[in-house]
């Protein structure tokens, strides 16, 4: 017995699952406690700088991350320094044309970005650019590694330290979104120093970076990171063309953003999974084992979509107490749009494993041609269910809006499932049903014998 519970805390999957866990967990606590401490006008504020920089850091780290996780899953020592301090200087070089970029537009436009829920970002992002660089670093690495027990700890730490000030704050010092958002950078510059000091973000591989491996690097990521930012725009344009309405704002945004945070539920064990299922997918490819990629390709995709199964159901019958008991009785009427995630959820794993398998047959193009399809589909009925609808039936309310732009999640994801299906199946012929029968065998095995054979 206690063999096998052993087993299953130094499993990766399992710790990876905890850690996403727990993160969702203290992000939640986050907002539970900005709900409640500021007005929703001031809150979507703060929603917006957070999405706004989510954005930035996924554009960041897209040209490198998923390139550097792959290649370093197979790479021998030396080859490791070589990659991780290329990786570092086009972090730096990155880093510092978005500040640029960032600032001159905060110089030229700055009586519009005033007036725009956009104010905090432009100003303050700038600095979170090269405070959260190691981090970011440290947190790519440590999954190429899949040493999910680091990870573990560091984000515990950032999360956790934000969220005992947001605490404290709430129920002691009472300051404004400013002294917020200052916290926040300072926690993540501890978080960074703390993995510069112990190693893990390749800082001391810088003076192995060569030309050949940065252009590696960019190779791979010009493709991926057209994946990542269409990932993340599936995710953040909602919030994005719902803060530029007129008619909905900041309001708005923060509505949308409860439901759309308690996602993060259905998000747990796509998150923990993916990282563990990349590396070892991009192994198999690598080793030239495509019957291997293609078992743990079912493996995954089943076992999650059972999972998100069981979380829909749960999230439906109880969405109204999940609404209020993350933001207060005035986000009761979003819990419909919650809902609505919930049936979104039962898309995602055949989706997102599709393009993890593609990335790790190193068909990074076809990845981010399929994201691109899902992006443009999202967008368009975005802006059709936000500017266009309004037109057409003039007595439509806000939270109606907010209704069909979630409806529009579900569309634009199918369409991701479809053309990550048909691109995978020219690549590593496939058998769809496959997909369910692996996946309750992941249940039915004991932990230790899972991912064999």
């Amino acid at each position: 017995m206690r063999s096998l519970i052993k087993k299953i805390i130094n499993d990766k999957n399992v710790q990876s699952l905890s850690g996403n866990t727990i993160f969702a967990v203290l992000g939640f606590l986050s907002y539970v406690i900005l709900t409640r401490s500021f007005s929703k006008e001031i809150f979507g504020e703060w929603v917006l700088y957070v999405t706004a920089a989510v954005f930035i850091e996924m554009l960041r780290y897209g040209l490198t991350k998923t390139a550097l996780v792959r290649f370093l899953s197979g790479a021998a020592n030396e080859e490791r320094k070589k990659l991780e301090g290329s990786n570092y200087i086009i972090g730096l070089v990155i880093s510092t044309i978005i500040v640029m970029i960032l600032v001159s537009c905060n110089l030229l436009f700055s009586d519009a970005i005033e007036r725009s829920g956009y104010s905090l970002f432009f100003k303050w992002y700038p600095f979170l650019t090269f405070i959260n660089l190691p981090f970011n670093n440290a947190i790519t690495i440590l999954q190429a590694k899949q040493r999910f027990d680091k990870i573990l700890l560091i984000k515990t730490f950032n999360i956790g330290a934000f969220v005992l000030f947001l605490a404290l704050n709430h129920f002691f010092f009472r300051m404004g979104i400013l002294s917020i958002v200052i916290a926040h950078l300072v926690v993540n510059l501890v978080a960074s120093l703390i993995c510069m000091i112990l190693g893990w973000d390749g800082l001391r591989s810088i003076p192995h970076a060569s030309r050949t491996h940065s252009l590696k690097i960019l190779n791979f990521g010009k493709y991926a990171t057209g994946t990542v930012i269409g990932s993340n725009l599936l995710q953040s344009a909602d919030t994005f063309i719902i803060g530029l309405s007129p008619a909905l704002g900041a309001t708005g945004v923060a509505l949308y953003s409860i439901p759309l945070k308690l996602t993060e539920i259905l998000a747990i064990p796509l998150k923990s999974f993916s990282a563990t299922a990349f590396p070892r997918m991009s192994k198999a490819c690598i080793d030239k084992k495509p019957e291997e990629a293609r078992r743990l390709f079912y493996l995954y995709s089943g076992a999650v979509t059972y999972l998100f199964l069981l979380l829909g159901v749960v999230g439906f019958i109880f969405a109204e107490e999940f609404v209020i008991l993350l933001g207060g009785e005035e986000y009761a009427e979003t819990a419909v749009i919650f809902r609505i995630f919930c049936i979104y959820g039962l898309f995602l794993p055949i989706d997102r494993f599709s393009g993890v398998a593609l990335d790790s047959l190193n068909k990074p193009s076809k990845n981010m041609r399929k994201v691109i399809y899902m992006t443009l589909a999202n967008i368009a009925g975005d802006l059709i269910a936000i500017f266009a609808v309004k037109e057409f039936i003039p007595g439509i309310s806000n939270i109606q809006i907010l209704i069909l732009v979630a409806v529009v999640t579900i569309i634009m994801t199918i369409v991701g499932q479809i053309a990550g299906i048909r691109f995978l199946n020219r690549e590593l012929p496939l058998n769809y049903l496959h997909i369910f029968k692996y996946g309750s065998r992941f249940f039915m095995r004991n932990p230790e014998n899972r991912f064999k054979k």
